[in-house]
């Protein structure tokens, strides 16, 4: 009170001085004071200045708006702004006299901020390992090790699949930033020059938040970190903020930093700028943050609930100019977002491989230990992955330490998560062995209950009401935190387990333990193992690690260990329980396959796949994964965690024939040789070189296992390395199982192939098929592929999709065909999009080859333009040689004109092999077909499919067609879409379609200009027609009206079609209504054989749908696959879908809802 008046009191000096020394000082004064804008304070309203019209208000006025030392420096401010330093100069030396010189107010902060300093470092400078006993503390900086951190911030979507316990969406982020930044860097400029206020820094659990903010709290007060940029650094816990209940201010949180009630926070707050304040933990919070702004709190010394101040300091409405880090796990992000403004997001990634090492040696006080423990996980992959992640680093180190110092050999250790966390169970009982075993049982009981039940509730704090209710009057101590917060004038504990994977590992115990027949506690939320198996197939995220956990728990030595360690018994029937679940999850999940993404199904199998690792008992995977033939894996980034679990279910998976891996990255280690450590460079790339550098070394591994039975694997722009040639080599040297192998994008070149064939022409070799297509061959490789050529007994189909192989490469190939008498399909075929492709020249080698030949039966050159027509008359002397055996031509897109038809006609005339012919993407017109239909017409022809789309025809085709439909005895498919065809001569190709000698089954007529005016003629077919099984007429304008004449064909009995195309260009106005589906629906109820619609993209609405249903349901609907694309409608109808199909398991519908 006395300093309030002497302020007063000098302030009063001062204006009385002002108003006698020159007329105006104080008016002057009073105006700049209107806008005079200090700290986080608005200026005085004008108003009020007004009615200050006395001296005396006028510093009663100042000391209530800015306080008694706020006061004193607007005052000087504002007089040295008018150019009275004299006066200004005058305030300050009175101030100083009053106060004395430490307490004034530009000099009590800086003096108090020594004695904080020293504060915080003796409270940050130690911290205490979660197994901890009394007394026993840990250094910071002995302990603390460089964790990678990026300033890349990653959404929701990407984020989704985290597991918190093997780092494994930190080790992909880690080989995309190639440029790491230290905590030091946090607050640095952008590349715009912007500097940060807010900086989110995120991670998974146990990834080393909290112990980087502490060490930010440490390296400040040591003077190390941010020392002209922050005067004060703050450190909020959130997990304790969600128990405060009284009103806070900042000035508050700013107190209950500091190491007395004497802080000058008044003064600190009068600089904003240089206040940093920590909120460590946002996701524990329980705070919504939905307050409108004008509940915002802009005082930092004005009361309010804690989630008001955090939310004011969050949005900036309090201390503006101040800076705030804060952590968060990323499933919180979203909601963090709300609150925030131009914020930088930084993310921890963990330890990387060389930090790995370093935390192991500071971790072990004996550097022979370290060692020792160190090479032994870096030579156990599972366990060498694992440690991205601090936590389970430091989990891995304690069970170590512990098994060394019991002279137990490391080798016994667990290669799982659950076998570390078991260890690191019975680990600590055994350290606290004084209870009875009774003792143990109850308080593992009580721990497991509480678990579930906070699983169940999504809780992860507990109070002590809470633990009582699980039968823990005294809280086990061992796997729970204690934590003390203010409540009024009085004290309460809150609890929560070690960190989230130990309450989830808890939480699975608890369904795996025999318990007694109890009457179930109605005042819990745990529900029954059948609604957690439930829940799990629904929520990827909330309870797949205690699935996990789950199935570990369930492995047998592990129950054998848990009875004898625990005297606890595991439950004999979950075991089968979970078997017959997993068994039925998967078999459906097959089922609906065409019902999700590819991507999806990926993300679904892994979570299994990562489960049944877990369990490690080959007769248990065996049977849940008895039913897989084929596994097909997109778009997934590999973590040598995965490629570890998908080696051992491949190995498990007895009936395996086909692997497809679509897409499909994989983390490779990227070995940093500036990375600080004992060693610069890991001992695993020094022994290992082979292993880590080939992203699919595991899954080689799997396939040159003896058992191996997998017959086809396929590879889609999927990253092909050298190293990963090289294991496919041996792959291809040691399987016997192994026919087809595709490779398609990715990094294909000459090398890689060079290397490949290596093992493709070892005497072991098995390969029946081998596609190497959209890559970078050249006609350098070819010489070693028809050394493969020359050799092979097996090979039968050779594919090579290039953009290089041209002429000389085809020559050197020929030059290996001359010998090979097994090989039946060539594929020569070029992206349309590159210009370099094969000419006349290499057709020349290619009809020798044919002449030859006695077993190709298969020529694809789709899409090599410079083919030409002088190119095709060179392969026609080699189709018409008697001992050509070809039975299928593929010349898509390869520059064709009328000029070569005649030559395709002779051929047509003459082979008495080739049945497939697909001219399509050539500009052949009607001229050219015509000369076609000469051959086609002769008795000798063979032909069974010809394909002519987009041959630029028009309508005057139709009658030579019809005139081969009436003749041709052999032609059974005749694909015409994407021509001009009408509707006027589309009648003649009828009248053909109609004759009893065409045998004609499938007619495609996609995109050929009809309408409904056709549909008549179209009818009169189906009625007619014994042979026609398919009619594709997509993507014509034939409407509701030409839908109901077809419908007339379609109910007759006569009628054998069994797929019928129907689907709607996307862009059009017009296709099938309800209106339509209204006679489509008759069709369903009568038609005996129609098993296949395509109405995709046509607006259905709920009505059509509904009809279509109705049809469906019917006896005698015999559809099997129906195909609707995506449709506007209800869930209502969704629903009534649904039903259909529980009705008819065998029906597939695909549908995807606007």
């Amino acid at each position: 009170m006395t300093t309030e008046i002497n302020m007063k009191e000098i302030l009063l000096d001062i204006l009385d001085n002002l108003s006698g020394e020159k007329e105006g000082d104080l008016e002057r004064f009073k105006f700049s004071l209107a806008n005079a804008s200090y700290g986080e304070k608005a200026p005085i309203p004008k108003g009020r200045l007004q009615k200050a019209d006395t001296r005396i208000k006028l510093v009663d006025l100042l000391c209530e708006y800015y306080k008694e030392h706020g006061a004193v420096n607007v005052a000087i401010l504002v007089l040295e702004r008018i150019n009275l330093r004299d006066s200004a100069d005058k305030l300050k030396e009175a101030t100083k006299k009053a106060l004395g010189p430490q307490q004034t107010p530009d000099r009590s902060a800086n003096a108090y901020r020594v004695k904080y300093r020293e504060h915080i470092k003796n409270k940050y400078s130690t911290i205490k390992d979660m197994n901890a006993r009394l007394g026993e503390n840990v250094t910071l900086n002995s302990r603390y090790t460089k964790l990678i951190i990026v300033n890349e911030h990653r959404h929701k979507k990407q984020r989704e699949h985290e597991i918190m316990a093997l780092g494994r969406r930190h080790a992909e982020i880690l080989t995309k930033h190639a440029s790491p930044i230290t905590i030091g860097d946090l607050f640095e400029s952008d590349r715009d020059g912007q500097l940060p206020q807010i900086v989110v820094l995120q991670g998974a659990a146990g990834i080393g938040k909290t112990l980087t903010a502490k060490k930010i709290m440490l390296d400040w007060a040591n003077e190390e970190l941010y020392q002209s940029r922050f005067d004060y650094v703050f450190y909020i816990n959130c997990r304790k903020i969600n128990f405060v209940r009284e009103q806070r201010s900042v000035e508050d949180l700013i107190l209950e930093n500091c190491p007395d009630q004497n802080a000058p926070t008044k003064e600190i707050l009068m600089n904003p700028e240089k206040l940093l304040f920590i909120i460590d933990g946002f996701d524990e919070l329980r705070f919504s943050f939905n307050q409108p702004t004008s509940n915002q709190c802009s005082d930092p010394c004005e009361k309010q609930p804690v989630e008001i101040i955090l939310s004011s300091l969050f949005r900036k409405e309090v201390l503006l100019k101040s800076y705030l880090i804060i952590t968060t796990r990323p499933i919180a992000l979203e909601k963090l977002e709300q609150c925030l403004k131009d914020e930088r997001y930084a993310e921890i990634l963990g330890f990387s491989e060389n930090e790995r090492e370093e935390y192991f040696y500071k971790f072990f006080e004996n550097e022979e230990q370290a060692r020792k423990a160190f090479n032994f996980v870096e030579d156990n992959e599972m366990l060498f992955t694992m440690c991205f992640v601090p936590l389970v680093c430091w989990i891995i180190c304690t069970v170590l330490k512990q098994q060394m110092e019991a002279g137990e050999d490391l080798a016994q250790t667990s290669s799982t998560i659950t076998g570390v966390y078991m260890n690191y169970l019975f680990s600590l009982l055994k350290g606290h062995s004084s209870n009875s075993e009774k003792q143990v049982q109850g308080n593992l009981n009580g721990l497991c209950s509480l678990a579930a039940d906070g699983i169940w509730r999504k809780n992860i704090l507990f109070e002590e009401e809470d633990v009582k209710k699980h039968g823990l009057d005294k809280p086990d101590s061992l796997f729970l935190n204690e934590n003390m917060f203010q409540k009024g004038i009085d004290c309460e504990f809150v609890y929560s387990f070690i960190h989230l994977s130990f309450q989830e590992f808890f939480a699975a115990l608890f369904y795996v333990l025999e318990k007694e027949e109890t009457v179930e506690n109605s005042e819990t939320a745990i529900q029954a193992l059948e609604k957690l198996f439930e829940e799990c197939g629904k929520s990827r995220n909330y309870l797949m690690l205690t699935m996990r956990f789950l199935f570990g728990l369930l492995n047998k030595k592990r129950m054998e260990e848990m009875e004898k360690k625990l005297s606890c018994k595991i439950s004999p029937k979950i075991k089968n329980h979970l078997l017959t679940w997993v068994k039925e999850k998967l078999s459906l999940s097959l089922l609906n396959y065409d019902e999700l993404s590819s991507l999806e199904m990926t993300i679904f199998y892994f979570e299994y796949f990562h489960c049944f690792y877990e369990i490690q008992e080959t007769e248990f995977v065996q049977s849940a994964m008895d039913h897989f033939t084929e596994l097909k894996l997109n778009g997934r980034t590999f973590t040598k965690m995965d490629q570890i679990v998908l080696q051992f279910c491949i190995k498990n998976c007895c009936k395996l024939e086909s692997v497809y891996l679509d897409t499909c990255l994989s983390l490779t280690e990227d070995l940093n040789e500036d990375s600080p450590g004992p060693s610069k460079r890991p001992r695993w790339a020094e022994h290992q070189q082979e292993l880590y550098p080939s992203p699919i070394y595991s899954l080689c591994e799997a396939l040159e296992d003896p058992n191996c039975k997998i017959k086809k694997l396929s590879l889609k722009s999927c990253e092909i390395t050298d190293a990963a040639c090289e294991n496919l080599a041996t792959v291809l040297r040691t399987n016997q199982s192994l026919t087809e192998l595709e490779v398609r994008f990715g990094d294909l070149d000459d090398t890689i192939v060079q290397l490949l064939c290596k093992g493709l022409t070892h005497p072991n070799c098995k390969l029946q098929r081998l596609s190497l297509t959209f890559g970078d061959l050249t006609d350098a490789c070819c010489g070693d592929l028809a050394a493969f050529l020359r050799t092979t007994q097996n090979l039968t189909e050779l594919e090579l999709g290039q953009r290089k192989l041209g002429d000389a490469g085809v020559k050197l190939l020929c030059e290996g065909l001359k010998q090979n008498r097994t090989l039946q399909s060539l594929k020569l075929w070029l992206s349309s999009r590159y210009g370099c492709s094969i000419t006349a020249t290499g057709c020349g080698d290619l009809a020798a080859f044919l002449k030859t030949s006695q077993s190709l039966t298969e020529l694809d050159l789709n899409c090599n333009q410079s083919l030409g027509d002088a190119g095709v008359r060179l392969l026609c002397e080699g189709l018409t040689h008697p001992n050509c055996k070809l039975e299928t031509l593929v010349l898509t897109g390869c520059g064709l004109t009328a000029a070569c038809c005649e030559d395709l006609s002779s051929v047509l005339i003459t082979s008495q092999t080739l049945t497939f012919l697909n001219l399509g993407l050539n500009s052949l017109e009607d001229s050219g077909v015509q000369l076609l239909c000469e051959g086609l017409k002769h008795p000798n022809c063979k032909l069974q499919t010809l394909n002519l789309w987009k041959c630029n025809l028009t309508d005057a085709v139709c009658g030579d067609l019809a005139a081969v439909l009436r003749t041709n005895q052999s032609l059974t498919k005749l694909v015409l879409n994407q021509n001009k065809l009408g509707d006027a001569r589309v009648r003649l190709l009828c009248e053909g379609l109609t004759h009893p000698n065409c045998k004609v089954q499938t007619l495609d007529l996609w995109k050929c200009d009809l309408t409904d005016a056709c549909c008549g003629d179209l009818a009169a077919v189906l009625r007619t027609n014994q042979s026609l099984t398919e009619l594709i007429l997509s993507e014509n304008k034939l409407g509701d009206a030409g839908v109901r004449l077809l419908c007339e064909g379609l109910t007759h009995p006569n009628c054998k079609l069994q797929s019928l195309g129907l689907r709607k260009a996307s862009t059009w106005k017009f296709g099938v209504t309800s209106t339509g589906c209204e006679d489509l629906a008759a069709v369903l109820r009568t038609s005996q054989s129609l098993t296949e619609v395509d109405l995709y993209s046509n607006d259905l609405g709920n009505a059509g749908v509904q009809l279509l249903c109705e049809g469906l349901k019917h006896p005698n609907c015999k559809l099997q696959k129906l195909y609707l694309g995506y449709q506007s409608v209800t869930e209502e109808t969704l629903a009534e879908l649904d039903a259909v199909k529980d009705t008819k398991p065998d029906l597939v519908i695909q549908i995807w809802n606007h």
